[in-house]
């Protein structure tokens, strides 16, 4: 919650900046006191409108969001009028990203993304979200050794040397595969 209130502070402050900048101009040129007077309603009147919409949507939404990491799934409940349950199995999940803005880096916090095989629908690309952690380390970890332990890497699919074959050799090798296919089907 403390991050989106802080994005609240941050446009509150571009605005009444911008206003400021806004009055010196107006007033350079046209020294109008009535200009300026309804420039600082109409950005007083804004920031309170966002305030007053915002904080309350915002201390909802924290509110009524939960994450439940058990040992099959990733579960993600939000919602404040429609609630919303996403359950992410491991066996769907191909990795999880640890992204930190600046904001996240001022307060301390993480934000986890869940990466699976092409089942995401949001244009993000990513199934779930899981923000504003305090132990963002030790959950990643946690949660990469989970994925780790249900989906083992097999040593002949990946290596560390790199394969000494040129480009030839490869197609000379499917060549050969594909005139052996050939030969047992009698075509």
């Amino acid at each position: 919650m403390t991050a989106q209130i802080l994005i609240l502070v941050v446009i509150s402050g571009i605005t009444l900046i911008s206003a400021g900048v806004l009055h010196f101009i107006i007033n350079y040129s046209n020294p109008n006191a009535e200009a300026t007077l309804v420039l600082w309603a109409i950005t007083c009147a804004a920031n309170l409108l966002m305030w007053v919409i915002s904080y309350p949507i915002i201390h909802l939404y924290t509110k009524n969001l939960t994450y439940i990491i058990q040992d099959d799934r990733v579960t993600i409940l939000s919602g404040i009028i429609t609630k919303k349950e996403q359950n992410i199995p491991y066996r769907s999940i191909t990795d999880f990203v640890l992204n930190r803005g600046p904001f996240d880096r001022y307060l301390r916090i993480g934000t986890i993304q869940i990466q699976t095989a092409g089942q995401s629908i949001t244009a993000t690309g990513y199934e779930g979200c899981l923000s504003g952690l305090l132990d963002y380390d030790e959950i990643h970890g946690d949660l990469r050794d989970k994925l780790k332990s249900l989906h083992p890497v097999s040593e002949s699919t990946t290596t560390s040397e790199p394969i000494n074959s040129s480009n030839e050799n490869v197609l000379t090798k499917i060549l050969e595969e594909l005139k052996k296919i050939r030969e047992n089907t009698g075509k």
